[in-house]
């Protein structure tokens, strides 16, 4: 049993071997097909045409993702840390809704997370070193994070006064019949997107969204400015440091002669 798990567990787990290669191809395409099978089954014509036939696959695709599941956790050299780990979680939400499904209909439709599955991709075609460029953007956002909340407070604090200016201006008469429709609007128009539902008709109310307008391109740049800021810190950072040998760690000075890690010689 023990080889057997370990044989399942290599299959499953590794990607060195062709049988290994294979089966992640083999999920990979089949991941791919089931979230085709997903968004099909929403086309209106499409469901009421071959909507059973569409079902029958979400449920055999369903079906092999839960056996791979389970296999995954019986395998697993640490199941527990397999079953809360990102890639676990996300295991599991690529079946849930199936059999959610058969409780609340219409939640099958969540079936479309699957896709966040094929991030195995990196793994398989060994791609990991590009998820380094992914840690500097993440350490960047993280430390922009409180120039960042400054900025949405700030953000927050004009369309809540605008939004309350224009409701005492424009008035339930032109179509802004509360406080907070009137934020809403508000919002709308400074980030640029402009549905139309909600238009000034007076003199000062367009001043008002013309200044609002305006006022968006400008701090639409202001995020942007600050992570590429940091970002910029991080990438000179990474490029002063050096690697350590013998226990990995890539944050030491350039001119260290000794790792602050594990003490070995750099």
């Amino acid at each position: 049993m023990n080889r057997f798990r370990k044989t399942i567990g290599d299959i499953i787990f590794k990607t060195d071997t062709p049988l290994a290669k294979g089966f992640d191809v083999v999920l990979l395409i089949s991941i791919l097909l089931s979230v085709i099978v997903v968004m099909i089954d929403s086309v209106p014509s499409i469901h009421q045409s071959s909507g059973n036939i569409l079902v029958i696959c979400e449920w055999i695709f369903t079906i092999l993702f839960t056996i791979e599941y389970l296999l995954r956790i019986y395998s697993a050299p640490k199941r527990f840390k397999y079953i809360f780990s990102f890639y676990g979680i996300i295991d599991l939400l690529a079946i849930l809704p199936s059999y959610i499904s058969l409780i609340f209909v219409g939640t099958q439709f969540l079936l479309v997370i699957r896709i966040l599955r094929l991030l195995r991709i990196f793994r398989i075609l060994k791609l990991d070193r590009y998820i380094g460029a992914s840690h500097h953007l993440i350490s960047s956002i993280k430390a922009s994070k409180h120039k960042i909340m400054v900025f949405l407070m700030a953000v927050f604090t004009v369309v809540v006064i605008m939004g309350a200016v224009m409701y005492i201006i424009e008035g339930p008469e032109n179509g802004f019949h509360s406080i907070p429709e009137s934020i809403y609007w508000a919002i709308v128009t400074l980030t640029t997107v402009g549905y139309g539902d909600l238009s000034p008709h007076t003199v000062p109310g367009k001043f008002i969204a013309s200044f609002i307008m305006i006022l968006g391109f400008s701090i639409i740049a202001v995020p942007t400015g600050i992570i590429t800021s940091e970002l910029t810190k991080s990438q000179k950072t990474s490029q002063n440091s050096i690697t350590c040998k013998k226990c990995g760690k890539d944050d030491l000075d350039s001119d260290s002669e000794y790792c602050k890690h594990c003490g070995s010689e750099v």
